[in-house]
Formats: structure tokens, C-alpha cells, sequence
């Protein structure tokens, strides 16, 4: 049984390959779901020192977790090496307000493989034998500035002499509920070491909150196994190898440690670490509980490894007899020789070996990123039944107009640690790598957000968990299609249901982001973060409004996106034929407004924001940044065949041609294709506006780095860009790095650096432009060099700098390391691949959020395309 075809089972409702997965965050504590206080304090409120002892109300974490969809159980590993104070169970870091350039992880762990079944996957953690140097991670970040680089776990020293054990969790289903688990250590130190490893079984706490129906599941202790029993879930079983001692406790908070006041339980959810660590008597005599931990000590010499062999298992009929013999090992070769097919199938022959790698650990990334979500905003805002209420001001504060959302279900996060929660224009990106290897799931994560319990119902999709009401860029459509021409160009019901709900968000925009009703956008800091020089989502420092050139181009794009959506419906329904209508006029008045309200500076040959003031007058923000190559990706074609099926469109066109000249340059560009036939160009830029901008960003003293488009002109290092506004100066420089900047909390920056979702659309609309002009337009390329080449081959190329991020180069050195010796060139980690959220615009070191976000994988489908080609 291959993994298409259980894929296949999957979508059709036969088995439910897809029920138990990753679905267990590496962080729920400091998120916004926990957070109860006054003032938002989110880090304070639930920090990582409460989350051994504290019982969480909406999602559990842990290390290489798996649980069920519902996350009704969790499974996951704990570990101890003697020395640390407390029990390793989930992975530690700092919060926004401890690290000098936000929060960030301080571990080391890796997502090695995954099928989109989760039939086969594979985690890798890298522990140290000498005791975790929290104390010393918090004090040394607090004291750096933000002009200061991070300081790492691997800076403390704590990782020489290779003192560290290797850990790597591979699973293999046997059936949609039987996964077989292998735990392998391996001692990587010069001396003798031991290490307690506990799998651990959990259920998740929803008996604690005094909502109705919510018996207390148990767990009961055996020699090498424990058997849980919950009343929706009914049994459930966790076999390991016979040596395993049980430790029971319950799924309670310790309310007396955290605040001196009486538990539920004398055995809480910290009684394992306590009795390990401190022997006090904190686990149940009795071996009963509501989690619990096979417990097992090893010793091993230098270089030794040693694997345990457990077993998972919801099926009755299977509990009694579970296999960690020869079955236990058939099922893990056989689920290794399928991933293994499965991938060799993906990738392309003309990929480098190095390029399958990469695009394989991406989709790992992609499918371990994938988390069980539960947030009732309404419960949130009220508080539970039997609980005190929250704070009075939590009515008026953050997410209290989102009332309405009701999360229960399996998301695509953009990182399960820095951002374990889901965020709209992300999520949109994750889906084009998704369907490449699972359509049916990326299809379903499009239509989740656009479902009633999460789009408002005055149509705007929601953010992300911080502000559901801050404004995305509207990128759902353009995913939309290339989710559906990635699965085939079929799923017509798929491209309707998801219309249909954009018309809403479409119309939210027209209604609340123009606020001039000139058909130029606001929107807000549209994700860009600190992009420009003041915030762009705060209130303005003067009167006015922020006519943005981003908000705008994304408009244009959206419409045209939308165009393209009703095109290809009409095509087989003629119904959707006015649709088509609606949004190529949409289209025309967008593009052309962008030119007669002056984002368009003609001496620059650059769009760019500009501040409207009240007295009618406008002030351009002269920033050269990715504000203004946006509008470049607002283009799509039209065939003469096509408008030839569709009349009225086509009338429609010649008559706004015809009558209204000032649309004619956004519209009436036509030519003949390599095939024959004639085809229309719409595009927010002209064939000479596009000639221009591109001289820019193909300029490597401006935009092109070697490894990909920079966010911002590198020739802003040395022509900082200053405006004073309300008696105050706003600044925007070339930073290549992480932020200097406490917009946003400093922990992603726009002002220099690569970003991998950006490059990617703006490769997609050199490749629209070049179907369309095929070699008859060609470009200087690098700017400055006087070789002109077609643009496809410039798409080519970028393609090829941001691939080569992650691969090693002539010295065996991968540009996403940096300069970090160990990561570089030791045999243990350089061939661990991280997917790092962006990267410095001038040397490509990995930034941000590092162990794995989401739109970077995005590396995969240029891949795909690339070899493809």
C-alpha cells in the first residue's frame, strides 16, 4: 500500500489516514489563547516556567508530539539527563519581550521526513549532556541591544566536545490508528552518559473548565505499558519495551507551587518531573492517572546508540496483541521504502541530489508544521463556567470584535514554535507547496478560513491569534488558483466555494480600505511589519491618509485573481460570466487610479506610498522598497480564444477601450503567442514602466543580492531615507539583518532582508510577462552588466539564488548557516536542514523564526519548477 494510495483513501472518506499527526505544538505556552490578563501580557501571563505545572486550556504541547485531530490524547517525549533542574518536555526560548530581537527558540531540533499521511516521519533533537543554561540564555540576550546578534544556545560552549545526545523519533503507521514509534539515542559525547527517556501519553485536560459532558478520562501503569480509557476515544494503548518503569500523575495544575493555594490533584501535572529530579512523592502508588510516562534509564559509551521500540494503538481488536518484534519492524522498513517512492516520484531527475534533499526536508517541515488549533473566542472573552471571569477589560480589548470564531481544527502554522498559531497570508503560501504533495489538504485549509466561524461577517478574513483584525495582504485568491492548476485544473466545486466567499472579502476591502473612494488602498502594515518609516497600522503621526502603492498593487492583483477565477468558471457556467465583467473593470479603475492619484513617480520610475493630507495635498514617501515592485505582480493574460467564448467580456473590453481612453495602457497591450494565437496583456505596469522597475531591481546596488530580491534599495545604506512629520524625524536604512527597529517587537524585518514569499510572487509575474513577450523583451541582466536576456531566464535565475540558500556550496558551506562553524562543516548538523523565516540581504544567514516557517518551503515548488522547466 503506497502513500498516493492512502492519500486517495483519505480524501475519499475510506480510512482516515490524516486522523493522527504532528498535531501537538512544540509551544502553547505565551500565546494569546492562554492568556488571561488584564492588559494583554501574554508572555507574562503563562510563561515557560508555569507550563511544566500548569494545565492548558485550549492546546497542549511537547517534543516530536503526535495526537489525534481533536487532540482528544497526546503523545510525546520527555527527556532528562541528570543535571538539568527540571525535566526536558517541550522546547525552551524566549519571549517577545527577552530577546533582544523578539522571541526566539534556544534549541536545536530538526523535521527530517513526513508523508502527508504522517504514515512515516522522522524528528531529530540535539540535547546536551551538561545542565541547560537557561539562567544564562535569559540574562545574556537581556543585555545585548537590538544592534547585537542573538545569543544561541550554541554560543554558550554547551555543545564542545560533541557533549550532546542525539535523538531522533521516527514513526511508521500500521494503520490509521496503530503507529509504531522508534526512540534512538546516541551518545555523541567523549565520557559515559546516561539519559532517563519517557514517552509519554497524556489526555488533554477538558475536564477542568465546568463545561458540561466532561467525564475524567485515566491512564493505568504497567510494566512497559499503559492503557488508557476516555469516554469519545474509548481505549488506547501505549506499549513499549518491557524494561519501561510507569510514572503516573494527573493533567492538573500545581496550584500550590505556581500560587500557594490547594490543587485538584496530589499528583499534578509536574509529579513526574518533581519525583525524577527532586524524589519527592509526587507520582500515584497506584499507577493511575491522566498522564503518564514509560520510564527507562540508559547508559551508553562514547558513540553508542540505542533504539526503544514502542507501539501506539486506539484499535481494540489490535491492543491486546501489539507487535514490537518482527511486525514492528516490517511495518517501519515498509513506511521508510514508501516515503522513499514517494519522494523519488516528486522530485524531478534533472534535481541535484542536494535539491531533492531540500525539497524533501521542506515538505517535513510543511507537514510537521501542521497543528491542532482550539480557540472560542465568545468562551474566550466570557471565561469558562467554572472559573473566575476575566478581567473586565478583556471586553475591550484585544480579538473582542471576533466574537463569532470558533477554532477546533488542524491548521497549517507558520512555525510550531515562534508562531504556533495559524496567520492568513502565510497559510495562503504553505498551501502551493502542500499541493504539490497533498492537494486535498491544501484545498480544505483554503475554504477553512473562509468558513463562517472565521471570516467576520462583515467579510474580513482573520489575521493571525495577536489581531485577528490587523489586515493581511488578500493573496487567498491568487492561492486558490494555484492550488487548483497545481491539482489538475478539475476541482471546480473547489475554485466556486472559494469565490463565492472572496466576493465577501473583495467587497470588505472596496468598503473599508479606500478611504478616498479613489481606488487607491490603505490596509494597513499589510504584513510588511516595518516596512516603512512609521508604523502603517498605528494611528499617522499627522492628519491624513496613507495611500499605499502595496495595499494597491495587492488590490489589482486580487481582481485580477478573481478575473482569472470567474474566466475559468465561466468557461463551463456562464452564470459566472458577469463576475468576469465585474472584476476586469475592478481591474482597469485600480491600475489606472495608481497612476492619476501619483503613486507612480515618473523621474523615479518607482511607486511608492504617499501621504494624503487634508488640505488635498500629497507627500510621496521616497522609500525604494518592496512597496513598490508589488504593483509588478498585478498581471495576468487573456487569449483571443477565450474571450471569443465569452461575448460580453470581450464587449466589455473593447468598449472600455474604445470610450475610455485612460485605461488603455493597464489593458490594450496585444500580441501574438509562440503558438499562433493572439493574446491580451493586463497589467498594472506598461511595457516601458515594466523595463524601468525591473533596471532597479536587477540592479545588485539596489534590490538583486546574490541570493534573491532584498525587501529594501541596499542604496538606502547610504542614503538613509528621513521624512518629519508632527515634529518628529521617521527613518527608514538598508538593514540586511534582523531589525534595529521596535516596530513590531523586532522580530522580523523588512528592511533589507530576502524574503522567500515575495520573491516568489514577484519570479511568478516575471513568468507571466514572459509567456506573454517571450524573447522579444529582454532585460539587463544583472543591471549595469550590458547582457540582455530574456525573462524567463531572469525568473530562472532568482529561482536558482534562492534555491541556492540552502544548498552547500563549492566549500561545503550552506549560506542559511552564516558563519557558525558547527552548523557549517560538523558531520552531526550540517546536513539538517532549518527553513528559516527570512534571510540577510547581502550573505543569505537564515533570520527569524529558524527551526521552520512555513512560506520558506516555498523553496520546494521552485524546485519542482525549476528542474521541471
Amino acid at each position: 500500500m503506497g502513500e498516493r494510495f492512502r492519500l486517495a483513501q483519505a480524501d475519499s472518506g475510506e480510512e482516515p489516514w490524516r486522523a493522527w499527526g504532528p498535531y501537538v505544538a512544540e509551544r502553547a505556552w505565551g500565546t494569546v489563547r492562554e492568556d488571561y490578563s488584564e492588559h494583554g501580557t501574554a508572555w507574562d501571563y503563562f510563561p515557560h516556567d508555569h507550563a511544566r505545572s500548569r494545565a492548558y486550556r485550549w492546546n497542549d504541547d511537547g517534543m516530536a508530539g503526535i495526537c489525534d485531530d481533536r487532540q482528544t490524547f497526546c503523545f510525546a517525549l520527555a527527556l532528562w539527563n541528570g543535571r538539568d533542574p527540571i525535566l526536558k518536555e517541550r522546547m525552551f526560548g524566549l519571549g517577545g519581550d527577552g530577546g533582544n530581537h523578539g522571541e526566539d527558540a534556544k534549541e536545536y531540533w530538526w523535521y527530517q521526513d513526513s508523508t502527508p499521511t504522517h504514515s512515516w516521519m522522522s524528528w531529530r533533537y540535539h540535547y546536551p549532556q551538561e545542565p541547560f543554561p537557561y539562567d544564562q540564555l535569559v540574562r545574556v540576550n537581556g543585555h545585548r541591544s537590538r544592534e547585537e546578534s542573538e545569543y544561541e544556545l550554541i554560543d554558550t560552549g554547551i555543545f564542545d566536545e560533541d557533549r550532546f545526545w542525539a535523538v531522533t523519533v521516527d514513526y511508521a503507521k500500521a494503520s490509521p490508528r496503530d503507529m509504531c514509534v522508534a526512540v534512538t539515542v546516541a551518545n555523541r559525547g567523549p565520557e559515559t552518559a546516561s539519559l532517563h527517556v519517557l514517552p509519554t501519553l497524556w489526555f488533554r485536560n477538558t475536564w477542568s473548565w465546568g463545561l458540561p459532558n466532561r467525564p475524567v478520562p485515566s491512564i493505568e501503569g504497567s510494566p512497559g505499558r499503559l492503557a488508557g480509557q476516555h469516554r469519545t476515544l474509548g481505549h488506547l494503548v501505549l506499549a513499549g519495551e518491557a524494561d519501561a518503569t510507569p510514572l503516573l500523575c494527573d493533567n492538573e495544575t500545581n496550584a500550590q507551587r505556581l500560587w500557594g493555594q490547594p490543587g485538584k490533584s496530589l499528583y499534578p501535572k509536574d509529579g513526574i518531573n518533581d519525583y525524577l529530579i527532586g524524589g519527592a512523592p509526587t507520582i500515584n502508588p497506584e499507577n493511575v492517572g491522566t498522564k503518564g510516562s514509560l520510564h527507562y534509564l540508559l547508559t551508553l559509551a562514547p558513540g553508542e546508540s540505542r533504539t526503544i521500540r514502542l507501539r501506539l494503538a486506539q484499535d481494540e481488536d489490535e491492543i491486546d496483541r501489539l507487535d514490537l518484534g518482527g511486525g514492528w519492524a516490517q511495518v517501519m522498513r515498509e513506511r521508510r521504502a514508501e516515503a522513499d517512492e514517494f519522494f523519488a516520484d516528486l522530485v524531478p531527475a534533472a534535481a541535484s541530489p542536494d535539491e531533492a534533499a531540500v525539497a524533501r526536508q521542506g515538505i517535513a517541515g510543511l507537514m510537521w508544521g501542521k497543528q491542532f488549533y482550539h480557540f472560542d473566542v465568545r468562551q474566550w472573552l466570557t471565561g469558562d463556567p467554572g472559573s473566575a471571569p476575566p478581567p473586565p477589560g478583556r471586553r475591550f480589548g484585544r480579538n473582542n470584535a471576533w466574537w463569532h470564531m470558533n477554532s477546533f481544527d488542524v491548521i497549517s502554522m507558520p512555525d510550531p514554535w515562534e508562531y504556533p498559531w495559524y496567520a492568513a497570508w502565510d497559510l495562503a503560501f504553505h498551501c502551493v507547496s502542500i499541493a504539490r504533495v497533498d492537494p486535498g489538504f491544501a484545498k480544505s485549509q483554503l475554504i477553512l478560513l473562509l468558513r463562517e466561524w472565521y471570516m467576520h461577517p462583515n467579510g474580513q478574513i482573520p489575521a493571525y491569534e495577536w489581531s485577528f483584525g490587523d489586515v493581511n495582504p488578500p493573496v487567498h485568491a491568487w492561492a486558490a488558483l494555484r492550488v487548483f492548476e497545481i491539482d489538475g485544473g478539475r476541482d471546480f466545486d473547489f475554485l466556486a466555494r472559494v469565490m463565492h466567499k472572496l466576493l465577501l472579502n473583495f467587497t470588505w476591502w472596496v468598503n473599508r480600505k479606500d478611504v478616498g473612494g479613489n481606488n487607491v488602498f490603505e490596509g494597513g502594515f499589510l504584513g510588511l511589519d516595518n516596512v516603512g518609516p512609521f508604523d502603517r497600522s498605528a494611528a499617522l503621526p499627522v492628519a491624513g491618509a496613507l495611500e499605499q502603492s502595496d495595499g494597491t498593487g495587492w488590490m489589482a492583483m486580487y481582481a485580477l485573481n478573481l478575473l482569472d477565477m470567474a474566466i475559468r468558471l465561466a468557461l463551463h457556467d456562464r452564470t459566472y460570466e458577469d463576475m468576469a465583467t465585474k472584476f476586469f473593470e475592478h481591474f482597469a479603475y485600480i491600475a489606472e487610479a495608481a497612476y492619476r492619484q501619483g503613486l507612480w513617480d515618473e523621474e523615479d520610475c518607482f511607486f511608492y506610498d504617499q501621504l494624503r493630507l487634508p488640505d488635498g495635498h500629497k507627500l510621496p514617501l521616497k522609500v525604494r522598497s518592496i512597496v513598490g515592485l508589488l504593483p509588478l505582480a498585478a498581471t495576468t493574460r487573456l487569449s483571443a480564444a477565450t474571450l471569443n467564448r465569452l461575448p460580453e467580456l470581450h464587449a466589455r473590453l473593447r468598449w472600455l477601450q474604445a470610450s475610455q481612453t485612460e485605461y488603455a495602457d493597464v489593458i490594450s497591450a496585444r500580441r501574438i503567442s509562440p503558438e499562433g494565437r493572439q493574446q491580451r496583456l493586463l497589467s498594472m505596469v506598461g511595457q516601458d514602466q515594466l523595463l524601468r522597475i525591473l533596471a532597479r531591481m536587477l540592479d545588485p546596488e539596489e534590490f538583486l543580492s546574490p541570493y534573491g530580491i532584498r525587501t529594501l534599495s541596499r542604496s538606502h545604506l547610504e542614503k538613509p531615507f528621513t521624512v518629519s512629520l508632527g515634529g518628529s524625524d521617521f527613518t527608514v536604512g538598508y538593514e540586511p539583518a534582523e531589525s534595529t527597529s521596535g516596530l513590531f517587537g523586532g522580530n522580523s524585518n523588512w528592511r533589507g532582508p530576502v524574503w522567500m514569499p515575495v520573491n516568489y510572487l514577484l519570479i511568478e509575474a516575471l513568468r507571466e510577462y514572459a509567456d506573454f513577450f517571450g524573447d522579444d523583451m529582454k532585460a539587463e541582466y544583472p543591471t549595469g552588466s550590458q547582457s540582455k536576456v530574456p525573462l524567463a531566464e531572469v525568473a530562472d535565475d532568482i529561482s536558482r539564488r534562492l534555491i541556492a540558500l540552502f544548498l552547500p556550496d563549492e566549500t561545503g558551506r550552506r549560506p542559511i548557516y552564516g558563519a557558525n562553524p558547527i552548523l557549517q562543516t560538523h558531520p552531526d548538523w550540517k546536513d539538517l536542514l532549518v527553513f528559516p523565516e527570512y534571510f540577510h540581504g547581502d550573505n543569505g544567514a537564515g533570520l527569524g523564526a529558524w527551526h521552520q516557517t512555513g512560506w520558506t518551503a516555498l523553496v520546494v515548488d521552485l524546485i519542482l519548477t525549476l528542474r521541471r522547466r
